[in-house]
């Protein structure tokens, strides 16, 4: 039986579900790795190490972006057998299989469809080009057939997910838009309870999507947006192609048309030549956009990025305000979660059957076991740090 060990992104989550059907029953261990941060490559190396140990007889292949951008430093892990770049990641011939690749069930009650890959920008903090590629997108008509069949299979949420999700259609023919495709994806799989997207890029938010967002009950209120900083200087430095205002005017503007709207954001503490007043802007960037599920991320410099040859921050101080950041954040979350203490929320139960997330991403648990992967009605009856505490109706 393979062992697929997965770190990193829902896209990476995707794909090893299909790597495990591309190779059924046989005895391989694979590590997807992630470099997303120099401690993502670190992990994806102590995880290739752990499972050389448990699997001493099994072929060792690692697969994915850290791979793919060291694939010899990989390679010279004892007991790696070999490596696939993500190129050839989901290709049958990759994994030994004469069987074209099939959408394979999905273990998680959230099914994750990939509608794009790769990424034609260049964040002077990024590796992933380097790991993904140029941007591609699939078309949309295939992208209905994977949500309808997995609606088929009775999942009654889908997420969508892409390295950079929002740049969605640029390369195919009419150059389509996310928010056109939502729009088909509803029409044509009307049985589809919830749709929810993953990371989004501020600058890329069409007048189609930000309607979704704003007015269709089947698009989760539940936004993840990648703003990495919340000063301007900064955001320049890193090449970014949205400046402060724009963020918190976008997110303003959703939350005046759907109040429910969770917000969710990446942030990056310490970037290269960040100021204690440039800090504090992206400290203050939680409180003004209410983040409530934030990815805080401590700069990492990652060899072959701009941002690594520019003057860096001390590791030390870097550590401390991504710390300051994380309290900002739980402060932010904690009185966000206290505030739906009363409310009835629908909520999606997963894994393992007593936990499960509302429409607005906020984890819910319950004190008995419920069915994975049916909606339940829970009245919200208190509020933990960092989840909710609900009875089903």
């Amino acid at each position: 039986m393979a062992e697929i060990v997965t770190l990193g992104c829902r896209l990476n989550l995707s794909e090893s579900e299909t790597i495990r059907s591309l190779l059924g029953d046989r005895p391989v261990a694979v590590v997807n790795s992630c470099a997303v941060t120099g401690e993502a490559v670190r992990r994806s190396r102590r995880a290739v190490r752990r499972l050389a140990r448990a699997n001493p007889d099994a072929e060792l292949v690692v697969t994915g972006c850290a791979a793919t951008i060291d694939p010899a430093g990989f390679a010279a892990i004892p007991g790696v057998s070999r490596i696939v770049a993500n190129p050839l990641k989901l290709a049958p011939e990759a994994w030994g299989s004469d069987a074209p690749a099939t959408l394979p069930p999905s273990p998680h009650a959230r099914a994750l469809v990939e509608v794009q890959n790769g990424c034609d920008h260049a964040c002077t903090f990024c590796i992933i080009p380097a790991g993904r590629g140029p941007s591609r997108s699939l078309p949309a008509g295939a992208v209905i057939e994977r949500i309808a069949a997995r609606v088929e299979a009775g999942h009654q949420e889908v997420v969508l997910t892409g390295v950079d999700l929002t740049s969605y259609g640029a390369d195919l023919p009419g150059i389509p838009t996310l928010g056109r495709l939502v729009e088909r994806i509803l029409r044509l799989v009307p049985d589809l309870r919830r749709l929810r997207l993953s990371s989004i890029d501020p600058a890329e938010v069409d007048d189609r999507l930000f309607a979704l967002l704003a007015h269709e009950p089947r698009v989760m209120p539940h936004l993840h947006l990648s703003m990495q900083a919340g000063d301007d200087l900064i955001l320049k430095r890193m090449k970014r192609r949205h400046n402060r205002e724009q963020a918190v005017r976008l997110v303003e503007r959703l939350t005046a048309l759907r109040p429910e709207i969770a917000v969710g954001a990446d942030l990056i503490a310490g970037f290269p030549t960040e100021s204690e007043t440039a800090f504090e802007n992206s400290r203050a960037l939680i409180e003004a956009c209410r983040i409530v599920h934030a990815h805080i991320f401590p700069f990492s410099p990652r060899e072959g990025t701009p941002a690594a040859r520019m003057p860096q921050v001390d590791p030390v101080l870097v550590r401390e305000r991504a710390a300051r950041l994380r309290d900002t954040a739980d402060r932010v979350r904690r009185a966000w979660l206290a505030a739906l203490v009363g409310t009835t929320q629908s909520v999606l139960i997963e894994r393992p059957g007593d936990i499960g997330h509302a429409e607005n991403f906020a984890e819910v648990r319950f004190a008995a076991p419920l069915e994975p992967g049916t909606l339940r009605t829970a009245r919200i009856v208190a509020a933990a740090d960092d989840h909710l505490i609900g009875e089903p109706e």
